[in-house]
């Protein structure tokens, strides 16, 4: 789904410019420096308009976060909503996941999060897929010994694709579920999963945990998502 431009970006923007990070690859190796107490530093990749955000900062008051997001019209609700819950302990980026490596000193974060990214389904679109084994490569960089992922989807493709691909990449799976609200909520919802959930859209879910791992001598294939039925 398209995000409409907002004609009042910049100064909303503005009003939020002390959670924005505008220069994150001089915090390479220091983020801890923005919250020393903090007992963990996850990041949240594309974090849309910042429900999970907010509300998982909220629980956690001493876990530092940091928001990527590249659509600024995104962002800046997901901003608001943390500034109006007056969160000190969440702060934003917008960039693309590819440039992990340059924000973070190696294993200087603990956990990332990967929400409804767009599944890319064709074999010719496989590597911008964010649980692609290119991008787990850069996750490796930046983790640290034990690290996790936490991903949820409700493209059962993607999901089928992301349960094979992890593994691949010296990632250990565990909570694999196919169904995750079968019970009734779990966990903080972003506002797509809210959204789907209620029309009874199945979520999926898993935890990969970074193990030791050897590189293979060949690249993963590209690979078109299997048809979900």
């Amino acid at each position: 789904m398209r995000m409409r431009k907002k004609k009042n970006l910049i100064p909303r923007m503005e009003r939020c410019s002390d959670r924005l990070i505008s220069n994150p690859y001089d915090l390479c190796g220091q983020w801890r420096d923005l919250m020393p107490q903090a007992r963990e530093l996850r990041v949240e990749l594309g974090c849309g308009k910042g429900r999970f955000t907010a509300g998982t900062a909220k629980a956690e008051p001493d876990v530092l976060f940091l928001a990527v997001e590249k659509v600024p019209d995104a962002m800046v609700v997901a901003m608001e909503r943390c500034s109006n819950e007056e969160l000190t302990n969440v702060f934003f980026v917008s960039a693309d996941a590819n440039q992990l490596p340059y924000f973070f000193a190696p294993g200087e974060v603990d956990r990332i999060y990967i929400n409804f990214c767009d599944p890319w389904p064709s074999k010719r679109h496989a590597k911008r897929r964010l649980v692609h084994g290119n991008f787990l490569r850069l996750y490796r960089q930046v983790l640290k010994p034990g690290g996790q992922i936490h991903f949820k989807t409700d493209n059962v493709g993607l999901f089928a694709f992301s349960v094979e691909e992890f593994p691949n990449f010296g990632f250990t799976l565990s909570e694999v579920t196919w169904n995750l609200h079968e019970h009734g909520p779990v966990g903080v919802m972003t506002d797509y999963e809210a959204k789907f959930h209620d029309l009874g859209q199945p979520i999926h879910r898993l935890v990969g945990t970074m193990a030791d791992w050897t590189p293979p001598a060949e690249e993963s294939e590209n690979r078109s998502l299997p048809d979900a039925d």
